[in-house]
């Protein structure tokens, strides 16, 4: 489970730029739910995210991942146990790197390299079949440098390589924002699968409605840092894509716009 308990988050404090953002704010996420977040720009979504992962700190709170208290857990150790496939295809995979490069880097996560060959040759087979049941050609293109993949398949090698060590949490920073409305469903369908496969605690922050109805088993609407919207189960299932954007035009139309 990962909890964020009484948080406070202000930017820029003591200045005319002040913005507090979260207020005695606390979200419980279930082991193996896959949890969609929406928003409009400014709602909190990312920096929700940010401060899971450590990116950001908090004024006040605590955040505990199973049990144990992280809060001033520094973010390099975060990731030894949260994966995290970013809007921008680039973030993810090094476009200097080999996908077998940089699939070696991911195997090795959290481990050290210490001075021996960065690639273990005899994990080559596991890669190949790793990255064969995607349908993408990846196996066959190993030697290929990242950096001449399209972004549908940097972005679907990132999510592979996000996941391939044990996880206790997958985020999903608008991890299809980038991509054509094709490798889009492409690219959700494997992360579905994935996320379904490896029975993963997943948290995705989308601006695409319909992927955050279709999608996932719980979905939470965030405005001024606040959650305005929290559905699971059946009441999840039966939310519709107009359902959301009913909710995003009054909140509009209460803030004048």
């Amino acid at each position: 489970m990962f909890e964020v308990r009484h948080i406070d988050k202000t930017y820029s404090p003591g200045t005319v730029q002040q913005t507090c953002l979260f207020s005695d704010f606390s979200l419980a996420i279930q082991p193996r739910s896959f949890v969609s977040v929406v928003g409009s720009n400014g709602s909190g979504k990312t920096s929700l995210l940010n401060i899971l992962c450590g990116s950001i700190g908090v004024d006040q709170g605590t955040i505990l991942m199973n049990g144990e208290d992280i809060t001033h857990l520094k973010e390099f150790r975060r990731y030894r146990r949260i994966g995290r496939v970013y809007q921008n295809p680039a973030l993810g995979t090094c476009p200097s790197m080999t996908i077998l490069e940089n699939l070696a880097m991911a195997d090795n996560k959290g481990h050290s390299f210490n001075l021996h060959p960065g690639v273990n040759r005899k994990r080559i087979s596991a890669y190949r079949d790793l990255l064969s049941p995607l349908g993408l050609g990846l196996e066959d293109k190993l030697s290929v440098p990242v950096g001449m993949l399209s972004g549908g398949q940097r972005q679907v090698l990132a999510l592979v390589m996000a996941t391939m060590t044990p996880l206790d949490f997958l985020i999903l920073d608008e991890h299809t924002a980038a991509l054509d409305p094709k490798t889009a469903e492409t690219v959700m369908h494997l992360t579905d699968q994935v996320v379904r496969e490896k029975k993963l605690t997943t948290l995705m922050v989308t601006h695409n409605l319909r992927h955050a109805v279709e999608y996932g088993d719980r979905i939470l609407m965030m405005h001024q840092g606040q959650i305005v919207l929290d559905k699971d189960g059946e009441e999840k299932k039966a939310l519709q894509v107009d359902d959301l954007l009913g909710l995003f035009n009054s909140i509009s139309i209460e803030c004048g716009n």
